[in-house]
């Protein structure tokens, strides 16, 4: 048997290595983000009523954990991609949990296992209703019927009104969070400069219960530590527009919450550079760093 020389076994080795890296690469590529779910976005995709995975629901009765009363919980039902993040989302004073049942479904079809809640009383104020966002937030990845749907090292908060103002504080308190959005956050206290999560805050121009310059633009300009942040001015929209379906919202809170809890840098297009939305007065952010 004739025998190779070095040189050509070096070179026979190095076409075998580059044909092997041809499969290798893009089997890598792929797996750059594990926290990537579903298709490519566009503008229909992310401004959709439903996104591409298919939803379904539990309801959570009141005494089913501790520090948090009922809600209901929308999953998507394909788990071939992976595990998915959970975000928990807090209505506000006086509000039911009808008032904010429609993100639910919206953002679980994009991908997410969101909880809708009713506060412990109507009255609460905001550092209550973030105490029963994190409790509830900590039964949702640990011991509801979901858990092992969740990726608990990925969790976001939400929240409108006096719920907005207990997502600022559960931000505040809780770092390890990936994101979190105000709605037309209302609160006694300014807790922006305690934030380093990445805050999305909405306000509206004719809002009147929490009015853009009283509390959501010095909630945003005291995120003086947050290196992703945002801030939306709804136009020709009051308080109680985020208790309804509003597809400026859902567009913004959907890309927001994709590109911090999935990670996912598809979603930069939406937000950077800053978009130039005419359902919007203003509009204010930093780049994902």
């Amino acid at each position: 048997m004739k025998l190779l020389r070095p040189r050509a076994l070096m070179t026979i080795l190095a076409i075998v290595a580059s044909i092997a890296l041809g499969f290798i690469a893009p089997a890598q590529a792929a797996a750059g983000n594990p926290y990537q779910r579903g298709p490519a976005p566009t503008l229909a995709s992310v401004t959709a009523e439903t996104g591409p995975f298919t939803v379904a629901s539990v309801v959570v009765p009141s005494g089913s954990g501790s520090g948090f009363n009922n809600g209901t919980i929308y999953f998507p039902t394909d788990t071939s991609q992976g595990t998915f993040g959970a975000v928990v989302i807090m209505p506000g004073f006086v509000a039911p949990q009808a008032e904010i049942a429609w993100y639910g479904p919206r953002l679980a079809s994009q991908g997410f296992v969101v909880m809708t809640l009713d506060s412990n009383a109507l009255w609460d104020f905001p550092t209550d209703r973030s105490n029963q966002q994190l409790a509830a937030l900590s039964y949702l990845t640990t011991k509801s019927a979901v858990k092992n749907e969740i990726d608990p090292t990925r969790t976001a908060v939400m929240g409108w009104s006096m719920g907005g103002g207990g997502t600022l504080e559960s931000a505040a308190s809780t770092p390890s969070l990936k994101a979190a959005i105000a709605l037309a956050p209302w609160d006694v206290v300014n807790v922006g400069d305690q934030i380093t999560v990445p805050t999305m805050i909405f306000g509206a121009d004719g809002d009147t219960v929490a009015p853009v310059d009283t509390f959501t633009l010095p909630a945003y300009n005291a995120l003086t530590n947050d290196h992703d942040k945002a801030f939306i001015e709804l136009r020709n929209a009051d308080h109680f527009t985020f208790a309804s379906p509003n597809t400026t919202v859902a567009e913004y809170s959907i890309v927001w919450l994709k590109r911090f809890v999935d990670n996912d840098t598809r979603y930069d297009q939406f937000i950077c550079p800053t978009p130039n939305d005419a359902n919007t007065v203003a509009f204010q952010n930093t780049c994902p760093m």
